[in-house]
């Protein structure tokens, strides 16, 4: 399993969660005279508000990693270092129609197949 960094706001909501159960099983066995519940909730989101203003001040503090710098795009190289105007007609002859280029250099080759008997 790869790592991860941890999200603050799932696990302040699952802090949050186990807190209410937590409280409901004690208040289920053990009776506890607290001033009314709305304080206890006002309390807590108030906390819970200050966490999250901490959490989004100490994000914004941080700076993002400068990630690799691409490098610029070279010159492509030529094979076998010709001039740049060899390369050219070799890749302009390997192009061409070779049946072309053979009439053309040896008109006397004819261009039928000889018959199988």
């Amino acid at each position: 399993m790869k790592p991860h960094r941890t999200d603050g706001v799932s696990l302040s909501f699952g802090v949050l969660f186990l807190l209410v159960a937590l409280w409901w099983a004690v208040s289920r066995v053990v009776t506890i005279h607290l001033p009314a519940v709305g304080w206890l909730v006002a309390a807590g989101l108030i906390v819970f508000g200050v966490v999250g203003l901490l959490g989004a001040i100490r994000s914004g503090r941080i700076a993002a990693p400068e990630g690799p710098r691409p490098e610029p795009a070279a010159a492509p190289e030529i094979p076998g270092e010709l001039p740049p105007e060899m390369h050219a007609s070799i890749v302009r002859e390997l192009l061409d129609d070779p049946a072309t280029r053979i009439r053309t250099e040896q008109p006397e080759i004819s261009t039928e197949q000889p018959r199988r008997d």
